[in-house]
């Protein structure tokens, strides 16, 4: 009896029955490029409270929006440099910071107003366009950047899992992967995976990929017990995630990724909607970022770390006032985060506005001054030599990039 590929897979599950219908898989996008620098970038889902994160308590108006801000005890902000403070949270991200590989750039946005819809916001922030009035864009900033980078050699596309991430969307190939989506076969599957590609080169090569990657997240391809066995990989895979183990797995495999041929990737972090009890639940998505920016920097290859520029942005921030649940509201102006050996760090990077409320924009939101879109683009032309006016015209398109902030050591 003849069995084809089509088969093999959809009888075998090699594609489809794993973790990549889950809520819980975070997919992590690749791309190869020629070069030492290296790119992470880091969609935070949700609208992270900037003004949370990096507290300006210099502002002689933040006590009355806030409230006055702890400095004392292991659970009190942490000064950065006489007017803004750091989240506790992230204490254990101040060794980058004192050595100079951390940095915030505040009171930024994309051009997103007024609806502030977590839908509408992510979108126009991977895309990296003004806005949807023309209709979304089909690819992403970041994709668009592969696009116009001489000589990008890529694997093979490979997607795996239920987010997109739409901002490696595009021409560009990349490579896109769950490192929690297992790949679980018996022995004997494996060898008539084998048999059955064998006269495909295309397959086949598309298959030994499948192994690779598969392999690279620790747990193994083969296992005698089967179905069974498989199953067992998958709950515990859905119990990690619901521990937060997700984030270091992630790390771990992006940072193996890009101490190989891998120069660009992204992934995202959920849980920076924060209306209610956010003394609750913004110290646990902190947590998770200080845990995976560490893990990063721990995991790398001697020497990549340095060559490497990590920026997570989210879609919007959030109210400059508590709303009436402890929490913030979806808002406008935020923080962005800088991290890696490639960054000047230890500065926050801001043209501050002010939080009187005739400062505030719809005299309830931190007020805007500058462009995400203009510190991520700045990155681009040092990293991986992109012309100015590449960067303003087809990865940005319509921006303005102004004068160099000098993100790079």
């Amino acid at each position: 009896m003849s069995l084809s590929r089509r088969a093999f897979l959809t009888q075998t599950g090699l594609i489809g029955c794993s973790l990549a219908a889950s809520p819980l898989v975070t997919p992590v996008s690749f791309a190869a490029t020629p070069g030492e620098n290296r790119l992470i970038v880091i969609i935070l889902r949700g609208g992270m409270d900037g003004m949370g994160v990096v507290t300006p308590y210099g502002d002689p108006n933040y006590a009355a929006l806030r409230g006055a801000l702890p400095f004392d005890g292991p659970q009190g902000a942490i000064d950065l440099d006489g007017f803004f403070a750091l989240h506790p949270a992230l204490a254990p991200l101040m060794p980058m910071w004192q050595a100079g590989q951390l940095a915030f750039a505040h009171a930024v946005s994309t051009p997103y107003r007024d609806k502030r819809s977590h839908f509408d916001g992510q979108d126009i922030l991977e895309a990296g366009i003004s806005d949807l009035s023309q209709g979304l864009s089909r690819d992403g900033w970041l994709n668009r950047m592969l696009q116009h980078y001489p000589g990008v050699t890529t694997e093979t596309a490979y997607a795996v899992g239920r987010d997109a991430l739409m901002v490696l969307n595009g021409a560009a190939p990349v490579l896109r992967w769950s490192p929690n989506a297992d790949l679980a076969l018996s022995p004997q599957a494996l060898r008539l995976a084998e048999i059955v590609m064998a006269e495909d080169p295309a397959m086949a090569a598309a298959l030994a990929k499948a192994y690779d990657l598969a392999d690279s997240d620790g747990d193994p391809i083969a296992v005698e017990g089967g179905m069974d066995e498989m199953m067992a990989m998958v709950r515990q895979d859905m119990k990690g995630a619901a521990q937060g183990r997700t984030e270091t797995r992630v790390a771990k495999f992006v940072a193996d990724r890009l101490s190989a041929e891998a120069r660009v990737a992204a992934f995202s972090l959920n849980g920076w909607d924060t209306h209610n009890g956010q003394a609750r639940s913004l110290p646990r998505a902190l947590g998770r970022l200080a845990q995976t920016l560490l893990a990063l920097q721990a995991d790398m290859a001697p020497g990549v770390w340095d060559r490497t520029a990590i920026v997570a942005m989210t879609e919007f921030g959030r109210t400059a006032r508590m709303n009436g649940t402890k929490g913030t509201d979806h808002g406008t102006g935020g923080a962005m985060l800088m991290a890696g050996g490639a960054i000047r760090g230890g500065r926050v990077f801001t043209d501050w506005p002010g939080l009187s409320e005739a400062d505030l924009f719809d005299r309830r939101d931190l007020m805007p001054t500058s462009d995400v879109r203009r510190y991520a683009g700045w990155l681009m032309p040092g990293l991986f030599g992109l012309s100015h006016g590449m960067v303003e015209g087809a990865v940005f398109p319509g921006v303005d990039l102004g004068a160099d902030p000098g993100l790079l050591a």
